[in-house]
């Protein structure tokens, strides 16, 4: 699909205005090769006014199917560019878009990495600002917030890790698990996470939060985790006293990361670091 301009401060107070978004639940499949994904969004969300016309965003390779409240529309007709249009919207609407999706290079979107030292296959997200719709197809602006659900189908040796916990494995054939997450809190979609590949990891708990430490494979010998998880602990035990408020999410799992475009990115429960 062919670029198109980022949203207008314009767009997004006018789709912000249209509509309530309940949730998505997105199926993703890792194992379809080096190059595309197989992502699937289920995206259930209001109308304040039926019968009006809006957008969803998706940049991905290509779109396979679009199906609005039970009739599937064209997709020629209504992706253009990195929009899907949804002319008459009911109060209530179920959206699910199935796509490919592209990996990337450049630290936007989901990011794949090689490693050579072993060539196992390292992916992590990066969504801020603008950039969740390259996995998933969403209304990607944050005050458009919803829960977010992922179930991941990738190879049985890598590690899954997103915003929420793990609340159940499958083992299917030929070396292949479906991972499922739990639902999160009402989150904006650039705080959406996933990270996938054989990360080395490390694991410790605080005032009741579980906390996880993950690296490359081949960097294990190099991780200090004792640090990351003294200064992690002294965090929550400052902000808990200062904000009289508890930490929101299930777990706490900081992810170093190669070739990450920024010093870290705080997604809900999934903070990925520059592993540099």
């Amino acid at each position: 699909m062919t670029a198109r301009d980022n949203i207008t401060r314009a767009e997004a107070i006018e789709r912000a205005g249209l509509l309530t978004v309940t949730s998505y639940d997105v199926l993703l499949d890792l194992t379809t090769g080096p190059d595309v994904f197989r992502t699937t969004c289920t995206a259930t969300f209001g109308a304040r006014e039926p019968g009006a016309s809006t957008y969803v965003d998706l940049n991905v390779a290509r779109v396979a199917r679009v199906t609005l409240n039970g009739q599937d529309l064209d997709v020629a007709a209504v992706a253009h560019g990195t929009r899907v249009t949804l002319d008459g919207v009911q109060a209530e609407n179920v959206l699910v878009i199935e796509a490919d999706g592209e990996y990337s290079r450049t630290g936007e979107g989901l990011h794949r990495f090689v490693d050579p030292v072993d060539d196992e296959v390292y992916l992590y997200s990066q969504f801020e600002t603008f950039d969740a719709h390259r996995m998933y197809a969403c209304f990607d602006q944050p005050d458009l917030k919803a829960e977010f659900r992922l179930t991941v189908t990738a190879p049985a040796h890598w590690e899954i890790v997103s915003n929420g916990s793990v609340t159940g494995r499958e083992e299917l054939a030929d070396g292949i698990a479906r991972t499922t997450f739990g639902a999160t809190p009402r989150i904006s979609t650039y705080i959406t996470a996933l990270v996938a590949g054989p990360y080395h990891h490390v694991h410790d708990e605080h005032d009741g939060i579980p906390l996880g430490v993950y690296c490359r494979r081949s960097l294990a010998e190099h991780l200090d985790a004792g640090p990351v998880f003294e200064v992690t602990k002294q965090g929550f035990d400052y902000f808990h006293d200062a904000f009289g408020a508890r930490y929101p999410f299930a777990k706490y799992d900081q992810l170093f990361v190669p070739e990450f475009n920024a010093g870290a990115m705080e997604n809900a429960g999934c903070v990925t670091i520059l592993e540099d």
